[in-house]
């Protein structure tokens, strides 16, 4: 059977979806105008995380500071990152993915795979029923995305990536040479910066030469995995399976593609205490806990690595978490070689409540355990943004902290009695 793939991308995903929030409320509509999501406004501080359209034409980038692009555009319009927003409008659009595929695989927050293979006898026309799910996200959810369509999931990623926004666009085996080879070589799917480099100094400056690249050089080049990888890519070679994973099974996981390498045990630090405290927050939410950790390494010349540390006491305390992904970073990662990808996992999921000797002392646990209970509190009540972890807590606002806290005491007090 002919395998059929759509891969459905939101457009600017995270602006969207404070725009699509903005627009329900009778507010402007921030995507027609020069905006970025990222960072706080008033400080100047953070990273862009996505900009608009408008913005573009200021060249502003995504990753850059936020202090820079307010350089390149006076009158660039900021919104502070939403991320309980975001989830709930990935939810709500893959759900819609749901309603037409029998297997959808959730590639990230704002993109996924949809097996469309064998539905030819309810679906006769791929394209059509690509804008049918296109249209239908955007009417009912508000923002946009693009449908790429394939006969594997390389080629529909590689689809739903040509002109933007609101978009279908098809890229089959015989449509390659046109459609994907005169594009540059940095444009092909896990061709990172350095790898992109390398090939443009020997002249391997399309998707079109690399496919026609002799092998043997190109592992002299890149190496013998990369040069294989990047090969078959280029060729449209992709036998990879949308693949569907209960939450159960997978558990609590998190990981981000950076737009700069990082190269200290500082930056690596900061980026794995984000990730502990998103993903433990996640399972304290749904009242589960893991005696599993894993951390997993992904270096620019595309090499995966991963530890994993089994724990006799089930844990959702963010620190002990920190504290384990550190130790398995420090095993994995040799000090030097830039990394691409961080990335954390919990699993072995449980709800016994039954604990035993902990690896760490118990005044301790309790202490970390009260110190998330209020994090969760005060986020639920103010946002995600109104408190951070690091060295010491800083919140966004100390107003709306110190009354969170207060409401907290309140609420125990009234419990003890």
């Amino acid at each position: 059977m002919e395998r059929l793939i759509f891969h459905v991308d939101v457009n600017s995903a995270f602006l969207s979806w404070e725009a699509a929030r903005r627009v329900a409320n009778g507010e402007p509509d921030i995507r027609l105008i020069p905006s970025a999501i990222g960072g706080d406004p008033e400080k100047r501080t953070g990273v862009i995380l996505a900009k608009s359209i408008p913005a573009k034409k200021f060249h502003v980038t995504t990753g850059e500071p936020v202090g820079m692009a307010l350089r390149k555009c006076p009158d660039l319009v900021l919104a502070k990152p939403d991320f309980k927003l975001y989830e709930r409008n990935s939810r709500a659009f893959i759900a819609i993915c749901w309603a037409y595929a029998p297997v959808v695989e959730q590639f990230s927050i704002d993109e996924c795979f949809l097996d469309m293979s064998g539905t030819h006898l309810v679906y006769p026309d791929p394209v059509k029923t690509a804008h049918e799910i296109k249209d239908k996200i955007r009417d009912t959810l508000g923002f946009t995305v693009n449908v790429g369509i394939g006969s594997n999931k390389l080629l529909a990623k590689m689809a739903s990536d040509f002109e933007k926004p609101d978009k279908v666009h098809t890229l089959f085996p015989s449509e390659i040479s046109q459609k994907m080879w005169p594009l540059p070589v940095r444009e092909l799917f896990t061709v990172g910066r350095s790898t992109a480099e390398k090939l443009e100094k020997s002249r391997i400056r399309t998707i079109g030469d690399l496919a026609h690249t002799d092998l043997q050089r190109l592992e002299r080049l890149v190496g013998v995995k990369m040069a294989q990888h990047i090969w078959n890519y280029a060729n449209g070679i992709d036998h990879s399976p949308v693949s569907e994973e209960p939450e159960e099974a997978k558990g609590y996981g998190n990981s981000t593609t950076l737009a700069d390498d990082v190269r200290t045990y500082d930056d690596a630090h900061k980026i794995l205490l984000a990730l502990c405290d998103s993903v433990t927050a996640r399972m304290r939410s749904d009242g589960k806990k893991s005696t599993c950790v894993a951390v997993t390494i992904r270096s620019n010349d595309f090499k995966t690595r991963s530890h994993q540390k089994k724990l006799d006491t089930p844990t959702d305390i963010t620190s002990e978490v920190y504290s384990l992904c550190k130790q398995l970073f420090r095993e994995l990662w040799d000090g030097h070689t830039p990394l691409r990808l961080l990335g954390v996992a919990l699993t072995n999921i449980t709800d016994d409540t039954f604990e035993q000797a902990s690896l760490f002392p118990e005044e301790s646990r309790e202490k970390a355990r009260k110190m998330d209970k209020a994090i969760d509190v005060i986020r639920s009540k103010y946002g995600i943004d109104a408190i951070s972890r690091g060295t010491s807590m800083q919140a966004a606002d100390v107003g709306r902290k110190h009354k969170a806290q207060m409401e907290l005491k309140q609420a125990d007090e009234k419990e003890n009695q």
